[in-house]
């Protein structure tokens, strides 16, 4: 769980956003109160998960790299300034572009997609939880995401412990 935090530690900054161009290009058909479960929308397979895995990708590199460098840019960080970046754990080129237009090398990725592969919504804390070890308290950390429905967003935090 991330929080505001008290003496200079904890979140500093966020940058969400959306955009509704992608809904027709990552999304479940079923689900939700539109279309709840049921026995005829499982049989349909209507909640499987379908993406535009080009068409994504395309739009997640330039999002997620481009919110990650506005949240250095805001927060007037250099690359040295940052301990690690915590990709969302898709795809490796989109986290490479993400560190490229952000300055850092591959020593200050948080990288585990070879272990878990994409593990959605879980990639960012399965990234702290490993490597918690290596951090230390007032290491500047930059987290970055990109998401279904074309969401994606930052998180610049000062770690706590």
């Amino acid at each position: 769980m991330l929080e505001p935090g008290k003496d200079g530690l904890g979140i500093y900054d966020t940058i969400l956003r959306s955009d509704a161009v992608g809904k027709e290009l990552i999304y479940l058909k079923g689900g939700g109160s539109v279309n709840p479960p049921t026995h005829a929308t499982i049989d349909a397979g209507l909640h499987n998960f379908y993406q535009d895995g080009k068409s994504v990708f395309k739009y997640a590199v330039t999002s997620m790299a481009d919110v990650a460098a506005e949240i250095m840019e805001r927060n007037n960080l250099k690359s040295e300034d940052i301990r690690y970046l915590v990709p969302h754990q898709a795809n490796k080129r989109i986290i490479d572009a993400t560190a490229n237009r952000m300055g850092v090398g591959p020593e200050k990725v948080m990288l585990n997609i070879h272990k878990y592969g994409n593990t959605t919504a879980a990639t960012i804390p399965l990234c702290l939880f490993d490597y918690e070890n290596q951090l230390k308290k007032g290491d500047n950390l930059v987290l970055a995401a990109f998401g279904g429905g074309f969401t994606w967003g930052s998180v610049y935090l000062k770690w706590a412990y």
